[in-house]
């Protein structure tokens, strides 16, 4: 088990003043089976008040707005979260018996459908055929989808935005996890998996001493249902582990964005991001 200080610092600097913003962020991590948090607060400057409530795909939302002049916005997501290694056991189902059963749930049919940015390019829909066409079963296939998109994808920032599609990224072949997920993403629905983006961090150091930090980053990944959900991390082609804290799920990064918001006044905003991890125990 680790035990992990979480410190993300994002928000936007103005190109002027901006005389109101009306905002929404998803950066405090959620208790599940497999990690507890112990502690957790978001920090706004300039201070405002919030309303804090649970959304429909059970992220928690911190929503706020200010109404005086201001340059820069700032929100400060500090959390400390134990998480648990988890057992990735494949279940039996077979393709018959998993149609059957993603049609008994409105949380299987929600994540069987595509988006506009996990809309595969046929040539990923055929890789993914291909591959289901050979497995021994869905989770198999599954498994070997993600791994052959994440293969086949060169991670590199600045290549993408964080308004690309699935299709974008695959045509250049490079993106950031963002990307990735979704491309893993359309390819499982493309074959009849359900399957889920979830957005949260990644402890990027597994040897790190205790006390020590280290600079980490937002990160995505995919979980799919195939008898019970399953995660995967195709852009470092890992299992979930005591290394990943979840903040939230979604049918793409649209239902999970850290921050999101409108200002007026002010013409132009640069983003900011910064986070930091510490393991305590």
């Amino acid at each position: 088990m680790n035990r992990l200080r979480i410190t993300h610092v994002t928000g936007f600097r103005y190109g002027g003043d901006v005389t109101a913003s009306y905002n929404e962020a998803r950066m405090l991590p959620v208790s599940a089976s497999d990690q507890l948090v112990l502690y957790s607060h978001v920090e706004i400057l300039p201070i405002s008040s919030q309303h804090n409530y649970v959304d429909y795909w059970g992220s928690r939302v911190s929503s706020f707005e200010i109404l005086t002049p201001h340059k820069e916005l700032t929100l400060t997501a500090m959390s400390l979260v134990e998480v648990r290694p988890q057992a990735h056991d494949d279940d039996s189902l077979d393709w018959e018996a998993l149609q059957a059963l993603t049609e008994t749930a409105t949380q299987y049919v929600e994540q069987m459908e595509q988006t506009r940015r996990t809309a595969p390019p046929a040539e990923v829909a055929a890789l993914a055929a291909e591959i289901a066409a050979r497995a021994e079963s869905p989770c198999a296939a599954a498994l070997e989808i993600c791994t052959a998109i994440g293969d086949s994808m060169e991670y590199m920032q600045g290549v993408t935005a964080v308004t690309s599609t699935a299709a974008e990224a695959w045509a250049e072949r490079k993106g950031v996890c963002q990307d990735i997920t979704h491309i893993a993403l359309g390819a499982l629905r493309s074959v009849g998996i359900p399957a889920r983006y979830v957005s949260g961090y990644l402890h990027p150091k597994p040897s790190a001493a205790i006390g020590e930090t280290v600079t980490g980053e937002s990160h995505a990944w995919v979980e799919w249902f195939c008898g019970t959900w399953r995660g995967f991390d195709p852009t470092n082609l890992i299992d979930i582990g005591d290394r990943h804290v979840m903040v939230g799920r979604g049918r793409d990064y649209n239902d999970v964005p850290p921050l999101r918001g409108v200002y007026a006044g002010a013409h132009g905003s640069r983003l900011f991001v910064k986070v930091e991890i510490t393991r305590e125990a």
